[in-house]
């Protein structure tokens, strides 16, 4: 590889290093900013917006902590593990020989891995403090922290069967299955929450989740706030020095490259 070309790439996963830093920044000042309120709190705020004549309309920005809680519906059971939860998810890769021939006709072998299935559950949760509870609408998204309850592998099959597979099998190419990964995470009940959110009352009761202001940050975590603005601040820092210093070596590579 030339020294331009090496020096381009530097330079592009240098900018890719500093615009993560940017958004771990924006993350902690975004909970530094952030009122954390209780939900009578939010209850008055709400009640204040009903009486302004905004019913069904009451949006805030904010932290919400307590403990996760099942919502209405019950407790959730983990697809894979069976395990009690308020909210699960879980993932299935398959890991595999893969066979191809090259150029001069060389049979090469390389192990990879595709995500063969991945869900996470689509029922929300609440959280409980001191007695008052506040929907928890997670958009998908997998709360950070959460225990995982599973981490396997099990054996695959081998090498897909029919007319294919023996056409494969001649021909030295096509996949072997070596076999699956089954991962698995749950939030329990009980766990300590920390959420920063938007709080809204579009459906009646009051739920926190992703703000319609897609630039705003949406944290789920069992991490509390100090927790997680001193990680963030570590990667911030870590992601800062490396970009730069990518992209400063990449700089220098690039005219040296075009001038040999």
């Amino acid at each position: 590889m030339s020294l331009w070309i090496l020096g381009a790439l530097l330079v592009v996963a240098g900018a890719a290093c500093l615009y993560a830093a940017s958004r771990a920044q924006r993350r902690v000042h975004a909970m530094m900013a952030a009122e954390t309120l209780s939900v009578p709190e939010l209850e008055e705020l709400r009640r204040i917006s009903d009486e302004l004549g905004a019913r069904g309309s009451f949006r805030k920005v904010c932290e919400v902590v307590g403990l996760a809680h099942p919502a209405p519906h019950g407790l959730l059971t983990s697809e894979l593990t069976g395990t009690p939860c308020v909210w699960h998810g879980h993932r299935i890769q398959r890991r595999y020989r893969h066979r191809s021939r090259d150029s001069r006709g060389n049979v090469e072998v390389t192990t990879r891995t595709e995500t063969v299935a991945e869900h996470t559950s689509g029922q929300g949760f609440a959280l409980i403090r001191d007695g008052w509870t506040i929907g928890v609408d997670p958009g998908g998204q997998r709360p950070d922290g959460v225990e995982q309850v599973t981490d396997r592998f099990e054996e695959g099959p081998g090498r897909a069967g029919g007319f294919m597979g023996v056409l494969d099998a001649l021909a030295g190419t096509g996949d072997d299955t070596i076999g699956f990964q089954y991962t698995e995470w749950v939030l329990r009940p009980g766990t300590p929450m920390y959420v920063l959110g938007e709080v809204h009352d579009a459906i009646g009761p009051l739920v926190i989740a992703r703000p319609a202001d897609r630039k705003l940050p949406f944290m789920i975590s069992t991490r509390n706030e100090e927790q997680l603005t001193q990680s963030g601040r570590t990667r911030q820092r870590w992601l800062a020095w490396t970009g730069g210093g990518l992209a400063v070596a990449g700089l220098a590579l690039v005219p040296l490259g075009i001038l040999l």
